[in-house]
């Protein structure tokens, strides 16, 4: 199983309207490196939800059918996968903290900011999830002192 981050601008779809929706095609990606990333996606794949404008993962959700083609993209060969909506994160977690993450370094969503669909590996899936964790106790992120 693999996991990903789906980027989308909260004012055109929000993980508040794939939560209301329950299920929802990923449509309008046009980007040839996210349209390889969607044709990787498998059934049962787990995913982020970030919010691009305000720049903050807040939710996750699932692949449930596999790249198809987009039906919003008229004779342009791009395709869109289903997700279902899975549970808000204990708290958002900002890109300012995911960047400061060591499991992120040489990320693509660090690298290729506007990369719309992005491959995570299992060490930033766990440091993404445990940063949600951590903002939820503590109400922020607690910097490491340096010396």
């Amino acid at each position: 199983m693999a996991q990903w981050l789906l980027k989308t601008e909260p004012g055109a779809y929000s993980f508040e309207d794939l939560t209301a929706e329950r299920r929802t095609a990923w449509t309008g990606v046009a980007n040839p490196q996210a349209q390889a990333n969607l044709r990787h996606m498998k059934a049962g794949d787990q995913a982020v939800v970030y919010h691009s404008g305000e720049k903050r993962a807040v939710g996750l959700a699932k692949v449930v059918r596999e790249a198809y083609p987009d039906p919003t993209a008229e004779g342009a060969g791009l395709v869109c996968v289903d997700v279902e909506a899975g549970a808000a994160l204990p708290a958002p977690v900002p890109l300012e903290a995911l960047k400061q993450e060591p499991a992120f370094e040489g990320s693509a969503l660090i690298r290729q900011g506007r990369l719309s669909v992005v491959p995570l590996s299992p060490a930033e899936w766990r440091a993404l999830t445990e940063l949600a964790d951590v903002i939820a106790k503590t109400g922020g992120l607690r910097r490491k002192n340096r010396f």
